[in-house]
């Protein structure tokens, strides 16, 4: 995944704390990471992880990327 501010580096629970709305996105997808007690993956490895395929990581890869662009307003 590319993503902009270095977020892909870092680990999604802390990525989830700071900007919640990743965690609905990737919620959306049912992909756990809101719930999971670990959350020491790294947000580039999330979706390839739970082997979701190119094209809904493509989708999820967009979904955060228009987020995070709303931020940058």
């Amino acid at each position: 995944m590319n993503l902009p501010q270095n977020i892909g580096e870092a680990a999604i629970n802390k990525t989830i704390e700071k900007h919640p709305a990743i965690g609905e996105i990737l919620q959306k997808h049912d992909i756990g990471c809101v719930t999971c007690g670990v959350g020491i993956c790294l947000v580039k490895d999330v979706v390839a992880i739970h082997a979701l395929g190119p094209e809904a990581e493509a989708q999820i890869e967009a979904e955060i990327n228009a987020y995070l662009a709303t931020l940058n307003q």
